[in-house]
């Protein structure tokens, strides 16, 4: 499987990889992982004790359609996921940033979260 990535991918994984090892969601501090592409960004929140998810967001969504994976838009799609955790009552989670570096789109994300009032 490696040999048919890039060395960009390649290295992503590598670092998606050393983060899984530490970075575990409980029923108390769920996992926050977010997904970006040139196109589309989204975030799920996970219990890894279930293997369940317990929300997601997605720019793929009706609601969040105009929405593209810039910064200014990642910040409101990131305080619109902070809101739909605060409704199913979740106050703390862990931040997993999926091997993407905390920079620009990922941390406008963590930081719209944050806005809203989650803490990680």
């Amino acid at each position: 499987m490696l040999r048919k990535l890039n060395d960009k991918q390649r290295r992503r994984l590598h670092r998606k990889i050393h983060i899984r090892k530490r970075v575990y969601g409980t029923a108390e501090r769920p996992r926050m992982t977010v997904t970006r592409s040139n196109r589309n960004l989204s975030a799920q929140l996970i219990n890894d004790d279930e293997g369940r998810t317990l929300a997601s967001i997605s720019t793929l969504e009706h609601e969040f359609k105009d929405l593209k994976p810039t910064v200014a838009d990642a910040a409101k799609l990131g305080e619109a996921f902070g809101e739909r955790l605060k409704d199913k009552n979740i106050t703390k989670i862990v931040f997993d940033r999926n091997g993407y570096l905390y920079h620009g789109v990922v941390k406008a994300l963590a930081d719209g979260t944050r806005k809203a009032g989650i803490e990680f």
